[in-house]
């Protein structure tokens, strides 16, 4: 079965990947990236036969007749954070001041891209709002998407770097420590969501597919890795 999933659901989908093929004999292939991406991929006729992506973008997807309406079913909402190397000082950013303070401080600034990716789009503009996005534009690393970015932020060479992206993609990254989420005044909150393709090839492996990752057996690996009801 193959899966295009944005990569705040990556580590959830990993941890459940072997039970799900353990239960129904049915192997997951997914490709993981930045929502826009994922869109892209989809759009240009790439195999899927689920889609994890922002309920937005679901919405949008059944309406043009690229998703199965009603095949939906909500992962939980995901906020975006701020991370930092494990074993290093965490940054205070509790306030927008302690925020940019620390971003101003910090030797480099792992974040997803910021043309594709929710957590990315999101985070410029809080640079932006902070009024530092150009004093800071020399230590910033971008990257396809935040999995990845948090993977080069736990090898940084530097110390004193930090994160930002979705806090799943923080919490499922070793190395990695979660500092909170973003100060109320620049909170972002997504929900995740799971539905079937319409040109899905085995249809009943997808809806299977669907309420296993958004359903009872999943609720405590989501709510662990970061996902709210």
């Amino acid at each position: 079965m193959n899966l295009l999933c944005a990569g705040a659901a990556q580590g959830l989908v990993k941890a459940l990947q072997d039970a799900f093929f353990e239960a129904t004999g049915e192997k997951v292939e997914g490709r993981f990236g930045a929502v826009g991406a994922m869109k892209e991929a989809l759009l240009a006729g790439e195999p899927c036969d689920v889609m994890i992506v922002t309920a937005s973008m679901v919405v949008a997807l059944q309406a043009d007749g690229r998703l199965v309406p009603g095949s939906e079913a909500a992962l939980g909402r995901v906020r975006t954070g701020v991370a930092a190397r494990s074993g290093e000082p965490l940054p205070a950013i509790a306030t927008p001041e302690a925020l940019k303070a620390s971003l101003l401080a910090a030797t480099a600034i792992y974040f997803p891209d910021a043309e594709r990716s929710t957590a990315g789009i999101h985070f410029a503009s809080v640079l932006a709002r902070l009024g530092i996005a150009d004093i800071v534009s020399p230590r910033l690393r971008t990257f396809p998407n935040g999995a990845t970015a948090m993977r080069a932020l736990a090898a940084a060479p530097e110390p004193g770097a930090i994160g930002c992206t979705q806090i799943t993609e923080i919490n499922y990254t070793p190395g990695i420590a979660l500092v909170g989420a973003l100060p109320e005044a620049f909170e972002l909150a997504t929900v995740y969501t799971a539905a079937a393709s319409v040109n899905a090839v085995e249809p009943e492996s997808a809806r299977r597919f669907v309420e296993w990752i958004a359903g009872p057996r999943s609720r405590a690996l989501r709510e662990q890795g970061g996902f709210e009801p």
